[in-house]
């Protein structure tokens, strides 16, 4: 059986009722015994039965293990034990001590006059005062609440000494901030030299190195980041940043520049090139505090005026400001709070607990302050700390907001703001100099809870009275000039915001705030009443002058109609006159004939105009080929058959256009080499050709000028009966279909083994066309008898059929290009019956879907091309025209191409997408720019824009119009 527990005996009442609902709820847990809670809360049972013991407090951890093994609320605990502690303080505690004398600083960031009670980062201080010493440009950075500030002030400042040192924060304008303080070390005016430092930021390093002959002047930044938070002129950014690294870096400088940054505005510094360059050999970070430095901290101040901490405070605050990132403003406060709860000449851990510990003491100060106002009192508390703080950047994650330095007489009008402030300061949350006001430490802002809910309650609210606090002050500053009211947008925005206010919220706008939204609601009530005076003068006006100007239209219109139809039809004549002078350049002076067709568009941009100027490009550029294939990097080959052979060249350039390479031995005959069929590859690498003697050969174009064949075989008769009237090139190169006038196709290996491998029959008449899929896996044969078939040539040797596309009765020219994939084989495209273009759908390739005919020409289609994309069809017909057609829902033509070309022509797609080649059997190549844009600009950019003597001399009469704007 247990022991029973002993009896609560005499002792504070307080302690008495704790230790008897500690033991009410262990029995509601069942009556667990204390060995049995030990093994839950990882305490003694020992320490377990002590706490319910009634003759002291016990610590709050244990007392949240006793309550969580004895399944209780531990929120609803740890507000009872502070509730006890806090009584027990005010019985047994001596009276909370002043601040005054206290060895910690609290919130606030220590001083160069604090540096006697400054402990813990002597290291890092020799680092930054040996590296100031050695170089002339420092950048410190570290996170918030790591204790930049107190470093550089407290630290190095202090260090340096008696040395000529200037701190300074750049604030909302740097300019000012700097130049007052270098004034006010040199003894000048600061006016002046705020003029002076305008001007040019060079002047920063003339007058820093005037005033100090021999010596440095060491310029240190604290606060860096207050350049990206608070100051809003980009212009004034900059200066201050060109005027440092000027000063620093130039070769005569007497100034050492130090920053102080926040380590999450790191990124913004890397946007301005002279300041990466500045700090990339010269930077510090400041990181958390060891061990043996926290103990300093804490320790050392106290020894220092006589005191002593408690070995158990000591090594709660080291446990838990290791595991706290950026604590040490905390860990200031919560030591100057619990050196305001001493006892005797120590620094206890029940003083520390009583004042919250690390994680509650600054909200339990805050919190207290504001506790202590009535309501009205705590409305001008909220808007004086949201005054204080200034909005984070929205491309920073996490940064809610920062801290604001605001003039003391923006504050003054907020009722009682003088008295709350002596109370903030008194509770060092706030520092006040004479001036102005700002927040003792930004862990406000991170650690108060109310803050931050006042903060993220109304953010775009916030952000518009913060503007209107700035124009309010702005316009009193400009002597309540009207040009500096608000207008439009913003006026509209700032009413809006004003309106929505809550009732008793009032005390968000100061005296000036109101009054200047008054004035700019005033000044543009002024304003549209004076803009009605004047509208209804100037209808009284225009009444009048309507009459008159009727009267005068009636007698200028048709004149000005006539003159403009006179004009348009001079333009029009001239235009034409032009054109036909331009084509007959085109030999001769190619360049001349492109400027002149453009003027002549420039000055009547008709579709007629814009056809010609077209057809002279396409012509000035043409090659002499029978057919072109296009390589992917650029590179045209074009054929050529001459009077004796077949040829093969680079016809990229139009000078480039000779008999290139023969292919075909010389013929004797009269009526020269015959070729029944060519085709190039996809890619432009291969050639295929077959002759009417039923010669089949290839070449590998990428291997000239070795003319060595891939492939050069006789076909069997049956193949080729009575000829070989089409051919098509795998996409790999090393495949070939040959078509039969009245047969079948049959494939063939080039190549390495060449050989036949497989035969696909004609199930209706011959093949009159073929063509293999862009993937290679499917070949189409148009037949006479009115039917695509679709075949699976994914092993050549076994083709399988796969469907059939009905297209009826075709008349397929000869030597024409009637079958063409779109990319990704999901469309085919035919020449139709009655001059038409028909597109089908062979997702499914076994059951092929009609999409849709195309009309647009006069005589029959004689080739059909699709563009790499897919998105455009090119259609030649024997009407000497080729039809380009979007196929974004639904098909529409978007424009023609007119050239006389000998009968059947072909025309294909370039592979930049919007370059058409256009060939017929005379062996004229044309090259047509669709993209007018383009041609346009390749005009203007090469042959250049036309000058005036020439244009009087091919446009006399009329104004000059440069053709290239």
């Amino acid at each position: 059986m247990p022991r029973g527990e002993r009896p609560l005996g005499p002792g504070a009442d307080v302690l008495v009722r704790f230790a008897g609902d500690l033991r009410r709820l262990r029995e509601h847990a069942g009556g667990p015994t204390y060995r049995e809670l030990a093994t839950r809360a990882h305490y003694s049972a020992a320490a377990l039965s002590e706490a319910a013991g009634g003759r002291k407090l016990p610590t709050l951890a244990v007392t949240l293990a006793y309550v969580t093994a004895c399944g209780g609320d531990p929120a609803g605990w740890l507000a009872r034990w502070r509730e006890t502690a806090a009584e027990l303080a005010g019985e047994e505690a001596e009276p909370l001590a002043d601040s005054a004398g206290a060895p910690y600083v609290g919130l606030a960031a220590f001083q160069t006059a604090d540096a006697g009670r400054f402990f813990g980062r002597d290291r890092l201080v020799d680092e930054l005062v040996e590296r100031v010493r050695a170089g002339r440009f420092l950048g410190v950075f570290g996170p918030s609440g790591y204790g930049k500030s107190s470093v550089l002030r407290a630290g190095l400042v202090a260090r340096l000494e008696p040395d000529p040192v200037v701190v300074f924060t750049p604030g909302a304008h740097p300019m000012e901030e700097c130049a007052v303080r270098i004034a006010g070390h040199l003894g000048e005016s600061a006016a002046a030299l705020r003029a002076e430092l305008a001007a040019d930021p060079a002047n920063l390093h003339l007058r820093v190195r005037q005033a100090m002959g021999d010596g440095d002047l060491v310029l240190v930044v604290d606060q860096f980041e207050e350049v990206f938070t608070l100051c809003a002129d980009a212009d004034e950014r900059a200066w201050l940043i060109d005027a440092l690294v000027t000063a620093a870096r130039a070769e005569t400088s007497r100034t050492r520049v130090v920053l102080g940054v926040r380590a999450d505005f790191y990124g913004h510094c890397a946007r301005h090139p002279e300041l990466v360059a500045a700090l990339r050999d010269s930077q510090v970070l400041v990181g958390p505090l060891d061990e043996e430095e926290l103990r300093d901290v804490i320790v050392k101040p106290a020894e220092q005026v006589g005191l002593r901490v408690e070995t158990a405070l000591v090594a709660r605050l080291i446990a838990t400001g290791a595991t706290e990132p950026g604590s040490l403003p905390l860990l200031s406060h919560v030591l100057l709070e619990t050196w305001r709860r001493r006892r005797g000449t120590t620094l206890t851990l029940g003083g520390y607990e009583s004042a919250g510990g690390l994680r509650h003491a600054l909200t339990r100060t805050a919190e207290d302050v504001v506790a202590g106002l009535d309501p009205a009192g705590r409305a001008v508390a909220k808007q004086l700390f949201l005054r204080l703080c200034a909005l984070g950047d929205a491309t920073e994650p996490g940064v809610v907001a920062t801290k604001r330095r605001v003039s003391r007489e923006e504050l003054a009008d907020l009722p009682g703001a003088p008295e709350l402030l002596d109370r903030l300061a008194a509770s060092r949350l706030v520092t006040v100099d004479r001036d102005d006001v700002e927040l003792a430490h930004e862990a406000l802002i991170r650690h108060w809870p109310r803050l931050s809910g006042w903060l993220t309650e109304d953010r775009d609210g916030l952000r518009t009275h913060r503007q209107l606090t700035d124009a309010a002050l702005a316009w009193k500053s400009l002597h309540r000039d009207s040009g500096a009211l608000y207008r439009g947008a913003r006026l509209d925005r700032a009413q809006e915001w004003a309106a929505g206010l809550q009732d008793g919220a009032g005390s968000a706008l100061s005296p000036l705030e109101r009054e200047f939204l008054h004035a700019s609601s005033a000044a543009l009530a002024a304003e549209r009443r004076a803009e009605q005076l004047r509208g209804r003068r100037q209808r009284r006006l225009v009444a009048v002058l309507v009459v008159l100007v009727v009267l005068a239209s009636v007698t200028t219109v048709s004149a000005v109609l006539a003159q403009h139809d006179a004009t348009e039809q001079r333009n029009a004549a001239a235009a034409q006159r032009v054109i036909t002078q331009a084509t007959l350049l085109i030999r001769t002076d190619p360049a001349l004939a492109e400027q002149l067709g453009l003027a002549a568009y420039r000055l009547a941009p008709t579709p007629e105009n814009k056809d010609s100027l077209l057809r002279i490009v396409a012509a000035t550029g043409e090659r002499q080929v029978e057919l072109a294939g296009f390589e992917p990097g650029g590179r045209i080959w074009g054929v050529h058959v001459g009077e004796t052979s077949v040829s093969v060249g680079d016809v990229t350039s139009p000078e480039q256009s000779g008999d290139g390479y023969p292919l075909t031995p010389p013929t004797d005959t009269d009526e020269g080499p015959k070729a029944d069929a060519m085709a190039f590859a996809p890619d432009g690498r291969t050639l295929a050709t077959v002759t009417d003697e039923r010669r089949v050969q290839a070449w590998d174009l990428t291997a000239l000028p070795v003319r060595t064949p891939l492939a050069s075989f006789v076909a069997p008769a049956g193949v080729c009966e009575p000829s070989c009237s089409q051919l098509a090139v795998h996409p790999r190169g090393r495949l070939i279909a040959v078509a039969s006038s009245k047969g079948g196709a049959s494939l063939w290996r080039i190549g390495e083994r060449t050989g036949v491998l497989g035969h696909v029959p004609s199930t209706g008449g011959g093949v009159r066309a073929v063509a293999f899929s862009p993937d290679g896996t499917t070949l189409a044969t148009a037949e006479d008898a009115g039917r695509i078939l679709l075949w699976d040539v994914v092993d050549p040797t076994t083709p399988a059929l796969l469907g059939i596309v009905k297209t009826g009765s075709v008349t397929y020219a000869l030597n024409g290009s009637w079958i063409a994939f779109s990319l990704g084989t999901r469309l085919i495209a035919t020449a139709g019956p009655e001059n038409t273009t028909v597109l089908y759908d062979i997702s499914d390739r076994r059951r092929p879907r009609h999409v849709v005919t195309l009309g647009g020409h006069e005589k029959s289609v004689t080739s059909v091309s699709f563009s790499p994309d897919g998105s455009t069809l090119a259609t030649a017909s024997a009407d000497q025209t080729t039809a380009l057609w979007d196929l974004t829902q639904p098909p529409r033509l978007v424009g023609r191409l007119r050239a006389d070309l000998e009968v059947p022509h072909r025309a294909s797609f370039a592979p930049d997408g919007h370059t058409v080649a256009t060939v017929g059997t005379g062996q004229r190549l044309l090259l047509w720019e669709t993209d007018f844009t383009r041609l346009t600009a390749s005009i203007c950019t090469g042959v250049g824009p036309m000058d005036r003597d020439r244009w009087n001399r091919y446009f006399p009469g009329i104004e000059y119009r440069d053709p290239c704007p």
